[in-house]
């Protein structure tokens, strides 16, 4: 019933995630959502952020961000940071993920997409035929539009736990 929201791993940020083990599975490319996944929303990109994107690089992973931001937007993102983008994406419509595959060079089974919200980033995802891990929004005091869709995205993961937990051994937790 849920599975179209089931992300195919869930980690508490980038930052826990593991992408050795990710290279080990033939993942290539990596499509990153900018908004609380990288940064809180409108945020620059702090040196935190451009030095892990030079690490993954480091590691051989191909990057695109995937925003439905203004290409004004992305590019101040991306001023010091060496990948692709597409902005104005409209997620979860698919035409995003596969231009973003198609900026990689490879295939979709060699990409992965990482991002903060179920029913954007998982289901776009999900809908084109790409993995995905699903990462905890970065905290903010402030309250946000989608409050209301977080404590139902909350849900579904529970579902998602209760679903996926130990089936065939699968590792669900980056």
């Amino acid at each position: 019933m849920f599975d179209k929201f089931f992300p195919s791993a869930y980690a508490k940020s980038v930052f826990h995630i593991d992408y050795k083990n990710l290279y080990a599975m033939g993942i290539r490319g990596i499509i990153f959502d900018v908004d609380n996944t990288l940064v809180h929303h409108g945020d620059d990109a702090t040196k935190e952020i451009e030095r892990f994107l030079e690490d993954i690089h480091d590691m051989n992973f191909k990057t695109v961000l995937l925003s439905d931001n203004s290409e004004e937007r992305v590019k101040r993102f991306v001023r010091n940071i060496d990948t692709a983008y597409v902005y104005d994406a409209k997620k979860p419509a698919t035409d995003g993920y596969e231009k973003a595959v198609s900026l990689m060079g490879i295939g979709k089974e060699e990409t992965i997409m990482v991002g903060d919200q179920m029913f954007v980033d998982i289901i776009g995802a999900n809908t084109y035929g790409i993995r995905s891990v699903l990462v905890s929004p970065i905290k903010t005091h402030r309250i946000e539009w989608c409050g209301f869709k977080r404590i139902i995205e909350k849900v579904i993961l529970m579902f998602f736990y209760i679903s996926n937990a130990g089936r065939e051994g699968k590792k669900y937790v980056c």
